[in-house]
């Protein structure tokens, strides 16, 4: 598939068929594909827990529930649809790494100290690796939807699958094939004009240019 047409078809997908698995070389390229992700200092700072099986995509459902949603619930129709994933992966961002790795050497910030990050790139790099996941499943003619965890549950996944307190889930992504889905309301607000959002050389709408 062209890359142009990838970007064309990307869509957050909700709903997948439960009875076909992504086949293991295709996981494995999924997972591949988001380690070629960039990062600062070449840090690679991230970690993916992949789960396939039943048993353990159940026990992400479950300790990922947020507290006003029991278990298996129906949340207005997606959570139903979203637990048919055949594929979960949660992309975990580990900060620690970026400040030790700048603090060796050829960075020189020995202090540690957060100040030195005008934002925190260990969750942006983190975030381009599950994007190309996410455009890799799209190339491979699969479904695939990025979500937050719900507030108040990173510890409780963490405890449930053993990972350790240092790296941080800053979502997951679900991936299987196209099954019985419904589009997002939200997408009848459309997208925004370019005009609104692109700036050439000064910020300025195009009517004030």
């Amino acid at each position: 598939m062209e890359f142009d047409e990838v970007v064309r078809r990307r869509r957050m997908v909700r709903g997948y068929e439960p009875d076909r698995p992504v086949p293991p070389e295709l996981v494995d390229k999924i997972v591949r594909h988001g380690l070629r992700a960039p990062s600062a200092g070449f840090s690679q700072g991230w970690g993916f827990l992949v789960l396939t099986s039943p048993e353990d995509r159940e026990l992400f459902w479950s300790s990922t529930a947020p507290p006003d949603v029991s278990p298996g619930e129906d949340a207005g129709g997606w959570l139903d649809r979203m637990r048919t994933a055949p594929l979960i992966i949660v992309p975990l961002s580990n900060k620690s790494v970026y400040l030790n790795r700048y603090a060796e050497s050829d960075k020189g910030w020995t202090d540690r100290d957060e100040s030195h990050w005008p934002v925190p790139y260990w969750d942006i790099d983190t975030g381009f690796a599950a994007l190309l996941m996410h455009l890799t499943a799209v190339n491979e003619d699969l479904g695939s939807c990025f979500i937050g965890l719900p507030e108040g549950t990173a510890g409780r996944f963490r405890a449930a699958f053993g990972v350790p307190d240092e790296f941080m889930p800053i979502g997951a992504l679900t991936v299987g094939y196209r099954g019985t889905d419904k589009r997002s309301p939200s997408l009848r607000r459309g997208h925004r004009p370019v005009a609104d959002v692109v700036h050439h050389g000064r910020w300025a709408s195009a009517n004030e240019a």
